[in-house]
């Protein structure tokens, strides 16, 4: 019988192996500090362009405050699960705060925003019906439909004929239920979703659509609600995390009640998880209240996106099309270059995320730049002269 750990031994821990060596791994690397505009790594300063706290919220006291209070009241853990004892005031209030926000029915708070993607998708479809995900995907919702005994579809990134033909096709099959999974704003490319044409074409073929709001919350639309609220659109399922612009850890579901309420009683990956810790909570509400009602934070976002791309581009890289989000991807292609990049990057002051096969395809691999509303025009100022650097050093 095979060794079930043979698997393990692979040509690519070896070039891991070697990488690591050479100083060129950039993943879990220790932070010092709370994710502000700047972070203290390995000792020293460096400006951070590798995290999603788009709205600078993780340091604002009004939440860390929050936290502490949630903290003194209701202890550091609630020591079981939603269905059971895990459910608190905290949790209610932010369930409902999120529907006046974002204008739905109904919502669920659970504890990771990578479990509501993976719950909801496959609690909802059944053996019969179908996932249609874009090729582009976060991986929680590609798992979800992998999980769900139904059938699982791609169709082309934001390509809204590929997503008709795919639609049709199981139209014809005599396929039952179809939902249509996709990125508000997708995190690797920073591109935005066509949420008005998608949920068209579903309304065409009788399909429901999810929008993964998790990198749009707080930071697109009216009082930041995002990609759908900001094309007008009213999606079947909208999900979001605390992760990013909240300030936090945890997800939420919103929709209808009937379908809010079914989740509530059928979903695994909901009941079977402990509930998020009282400070998280906590946390994400007064993070909510901050990005809900400050403009100024969505305002200083693009202007500072604006100013990276600019920059960027202005040296030679290869930044994309301007999609007025915080993302700002720096296209290099080759792995071993991208590490080479981000170490010299690194060197020089500058803290961003590597992004390596499979979360992009093979052969553009990128350094994955955000910025933050707390980020200074001499913040970023400073880290084009890095890049300008690195450059140099790479060519």
């Amino acid at each position: 019988m095979p060794d079930l750990f043979d698997k393990c031994h692979t040509p690519k821990l070896q070039e891991y192996e070697v990488a690591d060596s050479m100083g060129l791994i950039p993943f879990f690397k220790v932070m010092g500090s709370e994710a502000g505009p700047t972070v203290v790594h390995e000792g020293r300063r460096v400006i951070m362009l590798g995290s999603n706290n788009y709205l600078g919220l993780t340091g604002d006291e009004r939440v860390k405050r929050a936290a502490v209070d949630a903290v003194e009241q209701y202890g550091t853990g609630c020591t079981g699960s939603r269905l059971m004892n895990g459910t608190l005031p905290l949790h209610h209030e932010l369930e409902e705060e999120l529907c006046d926000w974002l204008g739905a029915e109904a919502g669920l708070v659970f504890t990771t925003g990578y479990s509501v993607n993976l719950g909801v998708i496959s609690t909802l479809v059944g053996p019969r019906d179908a996932t249609f995900v874009d090729v582009s995907g976060h991986a929680s919702i590609i798992d979800g439909a992998r999980l769900a005994p139904g059938s699982f579809r791609y169709f082309r990134h934001n390509s809204v004929s590929s997503l008709r033909h795919r639609l049709k096709v199981w139209q014809q099959e005599g396929g039952e239920g179809a939902l249509v999974a996709v990125d508000g704003i997708y995190s690797m490319e920073g591109d935005v979703a066509p949420v008005g044409p998608i949920a068209d074409a579903c309304r065409e073929f009788g399909a429901r659509v999810l929008v993964d709001e998790a990198h749009a919350l707080g930071v697109l639309g009216p009082k930041g609600a995002g990609v759908a609220a900001d094309a007008g659109v009213e999606p079947d399922l909208l999900m979001g995390t605390f992760s990013k612009s909240l300030a936090s850890c945890g997800g939420f579901i919103l929709g209808s009640k009937s379908v809010v309420d079914y989740v509530r009683i059928a979903c695994r990956p909901f009941q079977f998880t402990a509930s998020g810790v009282p400070a998280a909570l906590a946390a994400a509400l007064a993070a909510l209240r901050a990005a809900r009602e400050e403009d100024w934070r969505r305002v200083a976002v693009r202007e500072r996106a604006a100013q990276l791309r600019i920059g960027l581009r202005g040296l030679g890289y290869d930044v994309g099309p301007d999609t007025g989000t915080p993302i700002v991807p720096v296209t290099i292609g080759e792995e071993w270059e991208a590490g080479r990049t981000w170490r010299a990057l690194l060197d020089n002051g500058v803290y961003a995320n590597c992004v390596i096969s499979p979360a992009v395809p093979s052969g553009r691999a990128m350094l994955r730049t955000s910025v933050m509303a707390t980020h200074t025009e001499a913040h970023i100022e400073e880290a084009l002269r890095a890049f300008e650097v690195a450059r140099s050093t790479s060519a």
